[in-house]
C-alpha cells in the first residue's frame, strides 16, 4: 500500500501556534512533535476548524470530550489544546503507551478500539489517520 500523502500546514499558521502548542505539551509532559503532528492532520492549524462530526478547533475535539477534560470553549485555542492533550494522556494510559492505539482511539473513540479487541478499528479513515499522524510525528522527530 502506498504511503499516505502527508498533510501540509502553511508555515505561518504553524508558527503562529507553535509556542502555545509547545507550552501545553510541556504542561502535560507530552512530546510537542506529537501534538504538532496531530494538529497538522486534524485542522492544519486552523483554530476555527469544524468537522462534519462536530469536532472543533486545533485538535478537533468533540464537545463531550472537551467537557470531560475541562474545556468550556473549544474554539479557544488554549482550552482546545489542553483538553485534546489531556485526552491523549488519558488514552496513552488506557492503551499502555501504544501510540497507534492511542491515535486510533483519538480518531475513532476509545470504545471503537475496545470493541475491536484493542486493535486499530477496520475503518479506512482511522487507519489513514494513524498512518498520517505517525509519519508526520516521525518526520518531525528526525
Amino acid at each position: 500500500m502506498p504511503e499516505p500523502a502527508l498533510p501540509r500546514a502553511r508555515p505561518a499558521a504553524s508558527a503562529r501556534w507553535a509556542s502555545l502548542i509547545d507550552r501545553v505539551a510541556a504542561e502535560h509532559a507530552v512530546d510537542a512533535h506529537l501534538l504538532h503532528a496531530i494538529v497538522t492532520v486534524e485542522s492544519a492549524y486552523n483554530p476555527q476548524a469544524r468537522s462534519h462530526a462536530g469536532a472543533l478547533g486545533l485538535m478537533q475535539v468533540i464537545p463531550a470530550t472537551g467537557r470531560r477534560f475541562g474545556a468550556s470553549n473549544l474554539l479557544d485555542p488554549l482550552q482546545n489544546l489542553r483538553a485534546g492533550t489531556a485526552y491523549l494522556v488519558w488514552l496513552n494510559k488506557r492503551f499502555n503507551g501504544n501510540l497507534e492505539l492511542m491515535l486510533a482511539a483519538y480518531n475513532a473513540g476509545e470504545g471503537a478500539v475496545q470493541r475491536h479487541g484493542n486493535r486499530i478499528p477496520p475503518y479506512a479513515e482511522t487507519r489513514q489517520y494513524v498512518a498520517k499522524v505517525t509519519a508526520l510525528y516521525n518526520a518531525r522527530r528526525s
